[in-house]
């Protein structure tokens, strides 16, 4: 019957999210629990150098709140 297939369709499944989740995480614990900003746009960019400059620490991913904008 159909129903005979969704073993094979869940180990399949499994496997292919397997390099996509690693990656994630991979990525998480080398950037310390952020996800990679990359910047695609002259705008993008624009933003990154925002943040990198609003945080006090010249890291772009150490975001603070709206206190530190002057």
């Amino acid at each position: 019957m159909w129903y005979e297939i969704l073993p094979g369709f869940a180990i399949m499944t499994v496997c292919l999210m397997i390099p996509g989740l690693a990656t994630l995480h991979l990525n998480r614990f080398a950037h310390g629990g952020k996800d990679k900003r990359i910047a695609l746009l002259p705008y993008q960019w624009y933003l990154l150098q925002r943040d990198k400059r609003v945080s006090g620490e010249q890291l772009y991913y150490k975001s603070k709140g709206l206190e530190n904008i002057h």
